[in-house]
């Protein structure tokens, strides 16, 4: 199974946090991250994306369809994420379009078993593979991280 974490990107501040919208950095931030994305998904990914309005911004600029899953809006809980996701078990490859805290306690979670306070940055991926093994043990790789910052300064 691949599971990429996508965290919305920079959104408006001072409003009702549902109906944040994305500002002219966020939607170029989102246009970036999704043309790395888009020819990088692997068929048949399974988007899934948190209910709020940044979010749902975010995850359009990839142009293709997605599910507006509640179980993993704003304030849920890391293993709520996986357990959207079918993580470890599912087939294929889930694209989460989400929100920190909660993205960067994922990554933390899979990578150390401890769902500390790690940072995701606004617009930035951090895709994961569970690879079965020999004896059905599985191997985690942490495939890719990208950020907006560093696919604009030409990091491709």
């Amino acid at each position: 199974m691949e599971l990429i974490l996508w965290r919305h990107a920079e959104a408006e501040e001072g409003i009702p946090d549902s109906a944040r919208e994305l500002t002219d950095k966020g939607r170029k931030q989102a246009d970036l991250v999704a043309a790395w994305l888009r020819p990088r998904l692997p068929k048949n990914t399974r988007i899934i994306v948190s209910p709020t309005r940044r979010t749902q911004q975010t995850a359009s600029a990839l142009d293709k369809d997605f599910e507006t899953v509640r179980e993993i809006g704003p304030g849920v809980s890391p293993k709520a994420v996986l357990n959207a996701t079918g993580w470890p078990d599912a087939n294929g490859a889930v694209l989460v379009v989400g929100h920190q805290p909660t993205l960067g306690e994922v990554a933390a979670l899979l990578m150390s078993g401890d769902p500390a306070q790690w940072t995701i940055r606004k617009g930035s991926i951090w895709w994961f593979a569970q690879k079965k093994g020999n004896h059905n043990f599985g191997e985690l790789l942490l495939q890719a991280v990208v950020s907006p910052d560093t696919l604009q300064a030409g990091g491709r």
